[in-house]
Formats: structure tokens, C-alpha cells, sequence
């Protein structure tokens, strides 16, 4: 008999289900500790504020397309998916609902009461992956540092860090033909 024919095909049992929320938990509680240190807040609240709605990754596009005007219409699109992976990720976001996590105090205020999936966390993947193909390799660390500090501050799970860089580095990656097809014409 194949092994596969004893598989148990159910869904996820709610023993299961906890334990993962557990783990998911125990994970955010150990980076929300790093927080303690008032470096480490500092660092990640600035990074939480500048992340806001994109903005830090936009600014850089803009910045990009501003200096390198041989490549000003990549930076531009490069900027357009960034945008678009954050629209994206609000959407979703409205259509999952997954509360905020609530067993810790957060170190910020947020703009909503939604978690799944970051939306800090899919502008900042979007970024690295379109930025990082013009040769911006600053932004990969930046854009890292950005997703952990979801977790510094308490208002994520690792999961919701998990899929908006998902989402953000998918986003990108099918929008790079349309960035090299442009540059052609720029």
C-alpha cells in the first residue's frame, strides 16, 4: 500500500491551527523584545514612519529617475510597480481582515487596523527587486531592515511580513520585462 493512501488530507486541525499561532507569536514577542533597546525603536519607528504608504520607496524611485536620466523611464516604472504592489497589498488587506496582533503593546500608531499581508513589507520587496535590477543595491539591506522592523514594533505577524514580501518582490518580478521593454525607448 502507498504510504500517500494513509496521508490524512483533512485541513489543518485546530490543534494545528494554534500551535502555528502560538509559534507565529513566540516569534513576534522575541523581535518586538529587540525593541527594549531604545536603538533599536528608534530605528525601527523611523523606518516604520518612512515606510508609510510607500513613501520611502517612491521618494528613491523619483530620486533614481532624477539622477540617471539614461535609465529615467525604468526608475519611473520601477516606481509605478512599487506603487502598485502597495495598492495591491491594501487591497488585500481589506479582503482578509486578519486583526493586528494584540498580545503585545506596538511601538507605533498605524494607519489601520488590518495586518495581512504588510504593506510596508510588499513596498519595500517591490522596491528591492525593481531597484535592485537598475543597480540600486542599497535597497535589498534597507528594504530587509524595513520588514524586520514590522516585527520590532509589534504590529505584524511573520507571516504578514511573509507575504507582502511575496507579494511585493512577485509584483516587481512581472512587471521587469516592462521595465527593460522601456528602456529601449527611453
Amino acid at each position: 500500500m502507498d504510504r500517500l493512501d494513509d496521508m490524512d488530507h483533512r485541513r489543518l486541525g485546530g490543534t494545528d491551527r494554534r500551535s502555528l499561532r502560538d509559534t507565529e507569536r513566540r516569534i513576534l514577542s522575541a523581535f518586538h523584545a529587540r525593541g527594549r533597546d531604545p536603538r533599536v525603536a528608534t530605528a525601527a519607528r523611523a523606518l516604520s514612519w518612512a515606510g508609510e504608504h510607500g513613501a520611502l520607496w517612491l521618494a528613491a524611485g523619483l530620486a533614481g529617475a532624477a539622477v540617471d536620466g539614461g535609465r529615467r523611464g525604468a526608475w519611473l516604472r520601477g516606481t509605478a510597480l512599487t506603487a502598485g504592489a502597495h495598492l495591491v497589498s491594501m487591497g488585500v488587506k481589506r479582503v482578509v481582515r486578519r486583526p493586528r496582533p494584540a498580545h503585545l503593546t506596538p511601538l507605533v500608531h498605524t494607519a489601520g487596523r488590518h495586518s495581512f499581508p504588510s504593506s510596508h513589507a510588499t513596498s519595500a520587496a517591490a522596491a528591492a527587486v525593481a531597484y535592485g535590477a537598475l543597480g540600486a543595491y542599497v535597497i535589498p539591506p534597507l528594504a530587509a531592515a524595513m520588514c524586520v522592523s514590522r516585527l520590532v514594533v509589534g504590529v505584524h505577524y511573520p507571516s504578514d511580513v511573509a507575504a507582502g514580501a511575496a507579494l511585493g518582490a512577485l509584483t516587481a518580478c512581472v512587471g521587469a520585462g516592462w521595465m527593460r521593454r522601456g528602456n529601449a525607448r527611453d
